[in-house]
């Protein structure tokens, strides 16, 4: 019966041969025989299916034919699958000097036997990715604000727009890959042979280069500059807190993208309130008669001052709660809480008349 190779690599007939080579590339460090847990035969069923399906041609020929579709020799030139795991693990035999094209899968296994490969997009370059501290007041954190940072970094250039020609100028095909944007290369490895393609150092993967170079950044498509940015801090945000501005990075040049610029926040404290997640915690000193009788104080919350009733009978270090008076919840509505810490300030001395009258108290207490 014949194998239903897409049913093995878990994708369908309409998956394109990149998400074919992630689900490949996710089974296979699975079931890999080296790991723990591996399984050689799954492993190997996983390697037919995408030598198949890995290839538009010969996938094209198993869409078309099905059953009569058969796979010639493995992994190629009649190398079977124990010759390729004895070749591997560093055995004899195996592969010998046979020249195999491991283009469509070079990166694949390229983490677990050590060679490079990839097509064209997997080599595109990307710049470095950067970061920025910036200080808040503790208000701007809790209800958000706007920032404007401003940084020197590597950019692409102002004249060229980043893709190293001068400006009226043509870009041509690249002459070093032939507008492919990958050159093939053979590495001699305990496989052989191997060939595989790499990204074009010449085009960068562009498979383009400038008929004129850029006077300004030389052909480089960067330079330093300076950049500013407006951006906004979301209501809720803490110290540690970090925001993510796509591409906002540094610039790798012609052919290239931007990587990403992340703002990390410092909150300074505040001698009032303190944070604790989403809510805050005060303190409020009220006299012993206060805590006894009960009263209404005013406090200090995040809204601004308001009036709060004292119940009779406080207890020192008793917490009072208000609700929806603490941080608002980032990308949300809710808000944490208050919790008002009741310290009750007993003094130190007190004149004959007052003591004679915490006396006469103690008195009716006992009663």
């Amino acid at each position: 019966m014949s194998k239903d190779y897409y049913k093995i690599l878990g994708v369908d007939k309409n998956t394109s041969t990149e998400d074919i080579k992630k689900a490949f590339r996710k089974l296979a460090h699975q079931h890999h025989p080296d790991k723990k847990g591996g399984d050689e035969a799954k492993f190997k069923e996983l390697n037919e299916a995408f030598q198949v399906l890995g290839n538009e041609e010969k996938r094209k020929q198993y869409d078309q034919f099905g059953a009569d579709f058969e796979q010639q020799g493995g992994f190629g030139g009649g190398a079977g699958w124990e010759d390729f795991m004895r070749a591997a693990r560093g055995g004899q035999g195996g592969f010998g000097n046979s020249n195999f094209d491991f283009s469509s899968f070079g990166d694949v296994f390229g983490d677990m036997f050590g060679f490079g490969g990839g097509g064209r997009n997997s080599g595109e370059r990307r710049g470095n990715d950067i970061q920025v501290d910036v200080q808040l007041d503790f208000r701007d954190a809790v209800f958000g604000v706007e920032k404007e940072i401003q940084l020197t970094k590597i950019n692409a250039c102002d004249v060229c727009g980043g893709n190293g020609a001068e400006p009226g100028s043509k870009l041509k095909e690249c002459h070093e890959c032939r507008g492919q944007g990958q050159v093939r290369r053979v590495q001699q490895t305990i496989l052989g042979a191997i060939q595989t393609a790499v990204v074009c150092a010449t085009c960068h993967g562009h498979g383009q280069s400038p008929e004129k170079i850029c006077k300004h950044c030389r052909g480089e498509g960067r330079g330093r500059s300076e950049s500013k940015y407006r951006i906004k801090i979301p209501a809720g945000i803490d110290s540690g807190g970090t925001i993510r501005l796509s591409n906002k990075g540094e610039f790798p040049g012609n052919g290239g993208v931007a990587g990403d610029l992340y703002v990390r926040v410092h909150v300074r404290p505040d001698t009032r309130f303190v944070r604790d997640g989403n809510d805050i915690h005060t303190e409020e000193h009220i006299s012993f008669p206060q805590a006894v009788l009960g009263s209404t104080i005013e406090i200090d919350t995040l809204d601004g001052r308001k009036k709060i009733a004292v119940p009779e009978g406080t207890q020192p270090h008793q917490q009072i709660r208000l609700r929806n008076l603490g941080v608002p919840e980032i990308n949300s509505s809710r808000r944490g809480d208050q919790y008002i810490k009741i310290i009750v300030d007993v003094p130190k001395k007190l004149n004959r008349s007052a003591k004679k009258l915490i006396e006469q108290l103690e008195g009716e207490i006992e009663k």
